[in-house]
């Protein structure tokens, strides 16, 4: 996003790995509420392909952290 243009800035995306039935019913709330449990506030992006959880930079490795104790393997691809 160019400087000039207003937008909030310093989110980092962490994507579900594969594909998502839509039958499948609280995934996205198994990841979510530990994170709001840790405090972390997340934006959320679901595709037909998959999903994404938009988190504060500055929160991300308190919601690395969230998701590694409740269970979730979490990679980073810097």
């Amino acid at each position: 996003v160019p400087p000039e243009v207003k937008a909030e800035r310093g989110w980092r995306a962490l994507q579900v790995r594969g594909q998502l039935d839509f039958a499948m019913i609280g995934v996205l709330a198994s990841i979510v509420v530990p994170l709001a449990r840790a405090g972390v506030s997340v934006f959320t992006i679901s595709t037909y392909e998959t999903d994404y959880i938009l988190v504060k930079e500055t929160h991300l490795e308190r919601a690395t952290q969230a998701l590694t104790q409740a269970g979730f393997l979490v990679m980073s691809y810097a």
